[in-house]
């Protein structure tokens, strides 16, 4: 039956759907959002800093928008992996979200609240042991980077003699070197490279033991696993060469203990390739936001390379960087 072109336009006409208005952020991204949504200014990604006890600690936030009006996102709190955030409640100006704990002690949820205030987002967040700390945290940088990398000439990172260019973390440390390789007998200090670093290409050569676990942190905020998964694991963000919480490896080419293993990694912005034993096993993807275990979260910074060496041994052989070159 023909329609009448008149009356169906009446018909749309009436029907009130939420406008959806296109912004930008305050780093130059648009930002799509129903224009009566609750909390817009939320949304993007947010680097935090937590006083832990006078202790700075970092943290991460992103908020995304689920349908017209829903607030969701992802948060890595002071420890652990990135989370999943079911709904970011938002009223009166202020915001609240809870997740379960995850590595905390405790057996609350972990609870965050807080405003935006002049653009700086602040407010408290509350353990699964009920300590309370607050925190603030400012708009994350995109990070994006225009033109062809050009790219310097390597770095040897470790030296196979001592333990020159590299500092310890912890009260003690339990690094060494033993016939050329550098090895955490066993848990203890994570090591940090004094060198800092934007955009590099970085070759590894490691082994673990059995059961072991470890990491190479990229800038010093970014985590790719070193661990003993079993072979015929699925892949994980959390298992060999995924990216801590973020970013899982494509197939699982772990050779297994006691074997020495190679990741050919590089960074460059936020986008990261993984080459694990000679296979490509992550390829240019965009690492979000800091992982747990980040020495801070002022990622428009330069950062160290650092290893993980407080969860069992591990033994590296051969360290070597390439910086891009910075184009004038």
């Amino acid at each position: 039956m023909r329609r009448n072109t008149a009356f169906l336009l009446g018909v749309l006409a009436a029907c009130t759907l939420p406008q959806i208005v296109v912004a930008k952020s305050p780093t130059g991204a648009p930002v799509h959002y129903a224009q009566e949504v609750d909390g817009k200014e939320l949304i993007g990604r947010w680097d935090i800093e937590v006083d832990v006890n006078g202790t700075p600690a970092p943290s991460w936030l992103e908020v995304k928008l689920s349908g017209f009006k829903t607030l969701v996102g992802h948060y890595v709190s002071t420890s652990g992996s990135a989370r999943p955030v079911s709904q970011v409640f938002f009223e009166n100006g202020k915001f609240r979200f809870a997740i379960p704990p995850q590595w905390e002690s405790g057996k609350m949820n972990l609870s965050v609240e807080g405003e935006v205030v002049n653009g700086v987002l602040q407010g408290t967040i509350t353990e699964p042991d009920g300590k309370t700390h607050r925190f603030k945290g400012v708009r994350a940088p995109e990070l994006k980077r225009a033109g062809t990398v050009k790219w310097g000439k390597p770095i040897q990172l470790f030296n196979g003699k001592d333990l020159t260019g590299w500092k310890a973390t912890g009260k003690t440390n339990q690094w060494i070197v033993k016939n050329g390789v550098l090895t955490s007998p066993q848990s203890g200090s994570n090591l940090v490279s004094e060198q800092k670093f934007e955009d590099f290409k970085l070759h590894v050569e490691f082994k673990i033991p059995s059961g072991s676990n470890s990491g190479v942190y990229l800038r010093g905020r970014y985590e790719v696993q070193i661990e003993d998964s079993p072979k015929d694991a699925h892949p994980s963000s959390v298992l060999f060469a995924g990216v801590y919480g973020f970013l899982a490896a494509n197939e699982m080419v772990n050779k297994g203990a006691d074997q020495w293993q190679t990741y050919d990694i590089t960074l460059v912005g936020r986008l990261v390739t993984v080459v694990a034993n000679g296979k490509t096993v992550i390829s240019n993807q965009e690492i979000p936001g800091i992982t747990g275990g980040a020495l801070d979260s002022r990622e428009a910074e330069p950062g160290p390379i650092y290893f993980q060496g407080d969860h069992g041994p591990v033994e590296f052989r051969k360290v070597v960087i390439t910086p891009a070159v910075k184009n004038n």
